[in-house]
């Protein structure tokens, strides 16, 4: 659950998000299933050096994924795709050869509240449906292919390009 400090303002029920380290550390010690221990996993490991922003950016997209019938329809299965097929992958983490050890707990707990954010149904209002993204430090050749939604941070996001119908 969110935690609406008291005179927050609601949106539809549930609090406003402040994306930033100041209101998320006012946020309860996240917890959850495996679908939420995923979300943190890749946001440890994808986005722990960014902003708050960047941060829910990148959680957007998976998210995102997990609702569009290209992907897997859940958080674990969109995180894993492609992993043990090299370069297959759609994550670079998960078959990258490096085992996966949480070093900073700190970072993970706060992505970790991040994530908990994202399962509890957190607006997605950062990235405009976007479902890829990379670092600014790469130019994947799939990018030109997509419509770009936004830059936040070191990520550049982007969608699909909307197809419009015609008669």
């Amino acid at each position: 659950m969110l935690n609406a400090p008291a005179g927050d303002r609601l949106d539809m029920g549930r609090p406003i998000i402040e994306y930033s380290r100041a209101w998320l550390s006012k946020q309860p010690r996240a917890t959850g299933d495996s679908e939420w221990a995923c979300l943190a996993e890749a946001l440890y490991f994808e986005a722990r050096g960014e902003t708050v922003k960047g941060q829910f950016a990148v959680a957007e997209v998976i998210m995102n994924r997990v609702d569009s019938p290209a992907f897997p329809n859940s958080i674990c299965g969109v995180i894993h795709q492609g992993t043990g097929r090299k370069y297959a992958c759609q994550f670079t983490y998960t078959c990258d050869g490096h085992a996966e050890v949480i070093a900073e707990p700190r970072a993970y707990q706060r992505v970790a509240k991040v994530a908990a954010a994202m399962v509890a149904g957190a607006p997605r209002a950062l990235t405009d449906g976007a479902t890829y993204y990379h670092t600014a430090h790469v130019s994947p050749s799939w990018a030109r292919k997509f419509a770009l939604t936004a830059s936040i941070g070191v990520h550049h996001f982007y969608r699909r390009h909307v197809r419009v119908s015609s008669n």
